[in-house]
């Protein structure tokens, strides 16, 4: 497994990075145990979660995936690991964070209290990444990044990042820990895959120029890249599927943005491109995602250990000339598929 720096920070990574936000929920934690026992052995050494998880996020449920963690993480030498984490931040709008009464803010007193319960609830007395889950544009910056920075210098954190943030937020940011003499972001994490290119447009250029690491999530745009909901199909089990069959409001409108029938015409010529390289389609989408500068790990996401073997197949991938061709016109005839 390639390994890869994260910003400016010393820490290092595997090019693909665990996500466990179904751990707890649609995997109990023997299988996700599983999951995370098969990841190390494959090379992978990069677990994301965070306080809200699993997703969809309850009161009753809030925290019990950083459980998951810190339970397995126990039976593992803690500097073979690198573990990071999230404060809940706004969400603007895409759900409600059970945590500390629905409170939100990111100011002082709130990302401290976040961190010492991640510290608990993970068991170990630092966190090697630690993010903005969502950027809340009502505080001042100097004010989150003066927080993060304090923890920083207890030895609490090592490095922090954003999250779900656009290309204004995340200067605004860096000029601030740049003026203020403050820990910078060195990471942002936003939604990237074969059906949602956004992030090219403008944060692309920006991470280049300021050494800041995307770090991909939903590479597989939430399954639906696997084709597994083409033509319909709503398999039982499945996140999307769930949600359109009992999700609220919320739910559906998620479900409808990864799955509409631009993304359906778009993963159906992606699952063709794939089929002509002779790769699985999850395999493709994990391997075009890790192939650019800006990219230091991918996340992914399972249920079920079964779930990695497509994936693992990227380990290593290097995409031809021809085949990024071929997926760089299915992006140009059907753009952003992704509402």
């Amino acid at each position: 497994m390639n390994q890869r720096r994260l910003g400016k920070s010393g820490i290092v990574v595997s090019e693909i990075c665990m996500g466990t936000m179904t751990f707890g929920l649609q995997a109990d934690e023997k299988e996700s145990f599983r999951v995370m026992d098969r990841s190390v052995e494959a090379g992978i050494d990069f677990f994301d979660t965070a306080e809200v998880y699993p997703v969809p996020p309850t009161a009753e449920l809030a925290g019990d995936t950083e459980g998951i963690v810190g339970r397995w993480l126990k039976t593992k030498p803690r500097e073979s690991v690198i573990i990071a984490t999230k404060v809940a931040g706004a969400a603007h709008g895409w759900f409600n964070p059970p945590v500390r009464h629905g409170k939100a803010a990111l100011d002082r007193n709130h990302i401290r209290k976040a961190v010492e319960g991640s510290l608990r609830r993970l068991q170990t007395d630092y966190i090697d990444l630690y993010q903005v889950h969502w950027p809340d544009h009502g505080m001042r910056a100097e004010d989150t990044l003066e927080a993060l920075d304090e923890l920083v210098r207890e030895g609490k954190l090592r490095a922090i990042g954003t999250s779900n943030e656009d290309a204004y937020g995340l200067m605004k940011s860096l000029w601030t820990s740049d003026k203020e003499a403050l820990k910078r972001f060195d990471t942002i994490q936003n939604n990237f895959s074969l059906n949602n290119r956004r992030f090219e447009d403008e944060l692309a250029e920006v991470c280049r120029r300021e050494q800041v690491s995307l770090l991909p999530y939903s590479p597989i745009a939430g399954g639906v890249l696997s084709g597994k909901y083409n033509d319909g199909a709503l398999p039982a089990g499945a996140r999307f599927s769930d949600y359109i069959a009992n999700g609220g409001p919320r739910q559906k409108a998620m479900a409808n943005r990864f799955f509409n029938p631009r993304s359906e015409a778009s993963t159906k010529r992606f699952m063709a491109v794939a089929a002509d390289a002779g790769l699985h389609p999850v395999t493709l989408a994990v391997a075009w995602s890790k192939q650019h500068d800006f990219v230091a790990s991918t996340i992914v996401g399972v249920t079920s250990e079964a779930q990695l073997e497509p994936i693992l197949q990227a380990i290593d991938l290097t995409l031809d000339d021809a085949t990024m061709k071929a997926i760089d016109e299915v992006s140009r005839e059907i753009p952003y598929p992704m509402g």
